[in-house]
């Protein structure tokens, strides 16, 4: 896969566990062939990307696949991130994980339909409107006068994302 895709919701189906020593993903009634997951995705582990992400390195079958390392997991200590973790799948820039500026819940996938309908809001929904469809990077942050503010940034300009991910607070389909 390139170095980033179009696709912003790959898989997200049950849940994983994950062997940090060998970086052996095992899903439960996962579907990571059929939904089309292959090297190069980014997987986010635990809601929220709570234990990090990592790119995936094969896809064996539905329900087992491999992390080309385990750099940025976090497994407070554990050695195993445990049975029952969620995740999502998705085809964001890989260098994003070692991207300092923003989190990995502060990327997102977005589509021409979504920056259309920001662009038209108003108000605090408006100040997520982002100059670009792709994939961008998002912070927002409270001023020292109380007043939210958002920064955004156009990783990579794109006008083909596509399936929609968790961000529809953000980026509205209509």
């Amino acid at each position: 896969m390139a170095l980033w895709g179009n696709t912003d919701l790959v898989a997200n189906t049950s849940t994983i566990t994950i062997d940090l020593s060998t970086g052996v993903i095992t899903g439960a009634a996962t579907t990571f062939s059929d939904a089309g997951v292959e090297a190069g995705d980014v997987i986010s582990i635990g809601v929220g990307a709570t234990m990090g992400e990592a790119v995936i390195s094969s896809v064996t079958s539905n329900t087992v696949a491999a992390v080309a390392t385990t750099q940025f997991i976090t497994s407070g200590g554990l050695t195993n991130i445990p049975t029952g973790t969620t995740y999502t799948i998705s085809e964001k820039p890989v260098y994003t994980l070692e991207d300092t500026n923003y989190s990995a819940t502060e990327i997102y996938g977005v589509d021409t339909t979504e920056q259309s309908v920001v662009n038209a809001a108003s108000g605090d929904a408006r100040k997520y409107a982002p100059a670009h469809a792709g994939w961008v990077g998002i912070q927002t942050y409270i001023d020292t006068h109380g007043t939210l503010r958002v920064k955004t940034e156009t990783l990579v300009a794109g006008s083909t994302i596509n399936l929609d991910a968790a961000d529809s607070a953000q980026f509205p389909n209509a």
